[in-house]
């Protein structure tokens, strides 16, 4: 394994290390400044229009579409050349993954319809997703259920003649408050009696589809997201859509569902990479600053220990990605799905520590609003148990060790 940077990787982390500094950094705080302008208007799902000048920016400078890999409106590249830009975007990660259109939940969702999709609904909802002109939500999860187990799923998907019937609730469905949300994937059965994994489908509801009511927003640690789209709660009563909206066949959600999770995972860890570097070098600076004890914090014994760990954790998650990259790239992603588990249980462990770490080091300030590091732990956190607890993972990774010595 060489995770050397090629030649192409190199030229693009030079282009967005420079759009970074010259661009993404310097509108972090105008960001800020238009999301509370858009809030006290009373237009708090409202994407600050910064947001649009960096896409146009990232585009004109060929950053853009960076996560796709084998589509012709993507870059071309490989996980393993991807890894190291999707870990650049995290040290911003509520401005530059959607400056370069490599955001979630729309980069999975523009993964499953560049593989799934029929070519008419590549053409009405793939098109102007890959331009950036609209946004998009996947609505898997579910507050009645245990949805860590797909199979548990309980909305309805019932074919009618030529259309489908869709009647469920759903939560959690990231980025479907924003009003530039056109599209919701939706999962749900279609044959409740069916074999356990044959038993779900998904299909295409556009936004405004009669029957379709957006409930509210959820927080996640009090961040409700709202600049991101939010995190939604959706009701689905009586929905009618064409039968052409179905993705693929009836009986195919939960492998869709599988394929669509691994790469939006190991794209969530190649960003918490990012961000635990952005927590660890806010906290050198802080304790670089800072005097307490008659002396510079950096001199606390453990201040420095903790930098040291934090180092050490980073180093060796990242080793983990680039791996779980290079197997993803060699023999697919059920190839590599072992690794794919360990990066999910470990990444957002490590992220989680090291800015927990940088909080404490920056005292009141760091769970405040003048510093990232509290909206960085709260999506480190969440990542935990989002797109599979570390429990579910750890469960199987146990299995498949025990089942060498049985």
């Amino acid at each position: 394994m060489d995770f050397g940077f090629d030649e192409r990787t190199e030229e693009l982390r030079e282009r967005l290390l420079a759009f970074m500094d010259s661009h993404v950094y310097p509108a972090e705080k105008v960001f800020a400044d238009q999301v509370a302008e858009a809030d006290a208007a009373g237009r708090h799902w409202e994407r600050p229009a910064v947001i649009d000048e960096l896409k146009a920016e990232a585009r004109g400078r060929g950053l853009w579409n960076l996560f796709l890999a084998h589509h012709p409106e993507g870059a071309g590249l490989s996980n393993l050349q991807y890894a190291p830009l999707a870990e650049i975007t995290g040290h911003s990660p509520a401005i530059a993954p959607e400056a370069l259109n490599c955001a979630a939940p729309d980069t999975g969702n523009m993964e499953l319809l560049a593989e799934f999709g029929s070519a008419e609904q590549q053409q009405r909802w793939l098109r102007p997703l890959l331009d950036g002109e609209i946004r998009s939500a996947f609505c898997m999860t579910e507050p009645d259920v245990a949805s860590s187990d797909a199979t548990n799923i309980a909305t309805r998907i019932e074919p009618d003649g030529g259309e489908y019937v869709i009647s469920g609730r759903k939560w959690w469905s990231s980025g479907a408050m924003d009003p530039r949300c056109q599209i919701l994937i939706v999962m749900g059965k279609t044959d409740p009696a069916g074999e356990r994994h044959r038993q779900q489908s998904m299909i295409l509801v556009a936004r405004d589809t009669p029957g379709v009511t957006i409930k509210r927003g959820m927080s996640l640690f009090g961040f409700d997201d709202g600049p991101h789209g939010g995190h939604a709660e959706v009701e689905f009563r009586d929905v009618r859509v064409p039968a052409a909206n179905l993705i693929a066949g009836e009986g195919d959600g939960f492998a869709i569902a599988q394929a669509r999770l691994g790469p939006g995972r190991i794209h969530h860890c190649m960003r918490l990479i990012g961000a635990a570097e952005r927590a660890l070098e806010l906290m050198c600076r802080r304790a670089t600053q800072r005097t307490a004890f008659g002396g510079p914090l950096a001199d606390q014994g453990v201040i420095q220990d903790w930098i040291a760990e934090s180092r050490v954790r980073i180093e060796s998650a990242r080793l983990l990605v680039l791996k779980t990259a290079w197997l993803m790239d060699t023999v697919g992603n059920k190839g590599a799905h072992t690794e794919i588990q360990a990066i999910k249980i470990a990444t957002p462990a490590m992220a989680e520590w090291v800015i927990d770490r940088a909080i404490q080091t920056h005292g009141a300030g760091g769970v405040s609003q003048d510093f990232p590091l509290a909206h960085l732990w709260a999506n480190a956190r969440t990542l935990r148990f989002a797109d599979g607890p570390d429990e579910v993972h750890k469960r199987s990774l146990a299995r498949r060790e025990l089942k060498k010595y049985r």
